[in-house]
């Protein structure tokens, strides 16, 4: 069958289609149901199936001869080494763990956290939580105390799995002072922390708190995977909320396996056997959805990489794994390769290495500039792939799918809707527009599998966040358009969430911790336009009547704290005094007047502005400063 007509099938008959996609796994029980809504009202698939991601992931596999096919490639220029594991090896050390989880006093519905680096106690850290029905809530590793501690404190955990340290490029960063610290400033306190030990850096261990990872897990017992209905919650992962709130993604376990697994195939192009490498990280949803999970479901090899794009040791980094491990299909964030651009921009460094394994090259994260697009189809001549998603739906949206059938592809467009997904094209009236006419991207209910059911422990948020603007449609938060093919463009955000090199940052998480220095009067953080990013924050501060402070200083001192709450990702390096904000009468900051200021673009100053005078001024000083002229200089 054509796309049209898979496509067409899944939006007229869902259930059927669904049903036949869960046809493809193995199920402890086969679902009675296939849609349906629980009492919240929010659709649910497959309820009354049974099913356990861990064994779907790892012990069917070894069940049905595959146990000595390698499932996990290490790959860490980091560290310099490279590890491999079977099947058969992760089905043991996944058992084992589960069971020290479960001498912890874990078991099905408890929480916990897990803030490491990429290991692959990681994945083992995942898959056994998994096994036992426990619920994991993977945090990077790169988040500071204060964002580690609002996590605690929302997920509740009972254990929280760590490692001492994290390596970025030649950097030691220790991970202890900043779990003890996120644990000082929560108010939910977990019973035990078990620490992995790194010979880069060893942590000091409290007796009463910490356990070692390698002696924890020698003592444990290997314990077998527990049935879970399909519904029930696999992972809690956080996203950005424009209030500064983070809010919890629920993930359940049937509906998600059965999306995945058709999308390495669908999607992705391949299969059992193929190698698979996402070099992304585990604590953000492209970790989970294809370094852990929809790999494994497929049978795959998947590569987790440990390195940059760059320095480790150089741009030639991605060609040499591709290479060493035969990888098929690759999907990194644009920005990734738009550090290798700036590095080797003539690719000199690809011809050192033979790279003819690869089928397929996936970008995602953030919008694919045009000059990468053709710099990478030049170079690699092969399809590239660019595709769109969010954390809140856990695989594609929009997607050129090659394992149906390969598209045209259009520069800056993700291509068109993946089957499942109703997407449309609304204007603030909620009428839906036409071809070329931009407003919001939204996916008339139900979500396919995969989508998130609700945010943890607060529906109503869940409700008011996605589904209150258009009743019976998800927002997503992206503005776009779609042209005469039907081909999907998207735009960027329409709330106050900036995506900085792949990572969704809150402007409101931004603005809290730039106000809350003592010179700041107060502050309106925006997203710029950068060519490397994707997008940086530049801050615009009003200052106290009568501070007198260097500019310098006080950038320098904002950019430290930051760095300190949020995590160096931010990328928080600018910051302009001005003597007033743009606002409406009701006291709104216009910020979109002034991300398209900033950008460039044309814009038309609101007629619900307090005063027209402000907006010349402002962008009088972002001249002066050189904003304006060089939006790159930020990053």
């Amino acid at each position: 069958m054509s796309y049209a007509e898979i496509y067409q099938r899944s939006l007229t008959d869902p259930e059927g289609f669904w049903r036949e996609r869960a046809e493809e796994l193995p199920w402890i029980e086969f679902p009675p149901t296939i849609l349906d809504q629980d009492d919240n009202g929010a659709w649910r698939w497959y309820r009354g199936g049974k099913t356990n991601s861990c064994w779907l992931a790892v012990d069917r596999h070894v069940d049905e001869g595959r146990g000595a096919q390698t499932a996990l490639i290490y790959d860490s220029p980091a560290t310099d080494q490279q590890i491999s594991y079977t099947y058969a090896d992760l089905r043991e050390r996944t058992a084992r763990v589960a069971g020290g989880l479960v001498a912890l006093g874990v078991g099905k519905g408890d929480r916990v956290v897990i803030y490491m680096p990429m290991v692959p106690e990681a994945v083992v850290a995942m898959l056994a939580c998994a096994r036992i029905g426990a619920i994991h809530s993977v945090v990077f590793g790169g988040f500071a105390s204060p964002e580690l501690a609002s996590r605690i404190d929302d997920a509740r955990p009972k254990v929280i799995l760590t490692a001492s340290c994290g390596i970025e490029f030649a950097n030691v960063i220790p991970y202890k002072p900043l779990l003890d610290e996120a644990v000082r400033l929560a108010r939910y306190k977990p019973d035990k922390c078990v620490v992995l030990q790194r010979p880069q850096c060893l942590a000091e261990l409290n007796a009463d708190q910490d356990l070692d990872w390698v002696r924890w897990e020698a003592a444990s017992e290997a314990v077998d995977y527990v049935p879970l209905d399909a519904t029930d919650p696999l992972y809690i992962l956080y996203t950005s909320g424009t209030t500064g709130k983070p809010k919890g993604v629920v993930r359940d376990n049937g509906g998600h396996a059965v999306a995945l697994h058709w999308s390495m195939q669908a999607i992705y192009g391949v299969d059992t056997g193929d190698v698979f490498w996402a070099a992304s990280d585990v604590g953000w949803v492209v970790g989970h959805s294809y370094i852990v999970y929809g790999p494994l479901f497929r049978g795959c090899t998947s590569v987790l990489f440990e390195g940059k794009p760059v320095r480790t040791p150089d741009a030639g980094t991605f060609w040499r794994v591709i290479q060493d491990h035969k990888v098929a299909s690759f999907f990194v964030a644009p920005t990734a390769f738009r550090a290798v651009k700036k590095e080797d921009p003539d690719c000199k460094l690809k011809r050192q290495y033979d790279v003819s394994s690869l089928r397929y090259q996936f970008v995602a994260g953030e919008r694919l500039d045009t000059p990468t697009y053709h710099w990478l189809k030049e170079h690699l001549g092969i399809p590239v792939i660019d595709h769109w998603w969010q954390t809140e739906t856990g695989w594609s949206i929009c997607a050129n799918m090659v394992g149906i059938e390969l598209m045209e592809t259009k520069p800056g467009s993700p291509t068109l809707p993946v089957p499942g997904y109703d997407l449309r094209i609304l204007g603030e009236d909620g009428r839906e527009l036409g071809p070329g006419e931009e407003g919001a991207v939204v996916i008339k209910d139900p979500l396919p599998p995969g989508g998130f059911p609700t945010v943890w422990e607060d529906h109503e948020r869940f409700v008011e966040s996605y589904w209150a603007a258009y009743p019976g449609f998800y927002l997503t938060g992206d503005g776009g358009y779609r042209d005469e093919d039907g081909y999907v463009y998207i735009m960027g955000r329409i709330d106050d969430v900036m995506n900085v090199a792949g990572h969704r940052i809150s402007t409101g998480e931004l603005e809290e911790v730039v106000a809350n220095h003592p010179a700041v009067a107060e502050c309106a953080v925006v997203g710029v336009a950068d060519p490397d990013k994707g997008q940086v924050p530049l801050g615009l501060l009003l200052l106290k009547d009568g501070v007198n402070i260097d500019p310098q200083a006080l950038e320098s001192e904002l950019i430290q704290m930051v760095r300190q709450t949020i995590g160096p990702f931010a990328n928080f390096k600018r910051a302009v005094v001005v003597k007033r904000l743009p606002k409406t009468r009701s006291g709104k900051i216009l910020r979109q007047v002034l991300r398209k200021m900033v950008d460039g673009i044309p814009y038309v100053t609101p007629s619900t502005i307090d005063d027209p005078d402000i907006v010349p001024e402002i962008e009088a000083i972002l001249r002066q400063e050189g904003v304006l002229s060089t939006p790159s200089d930020l990053g």
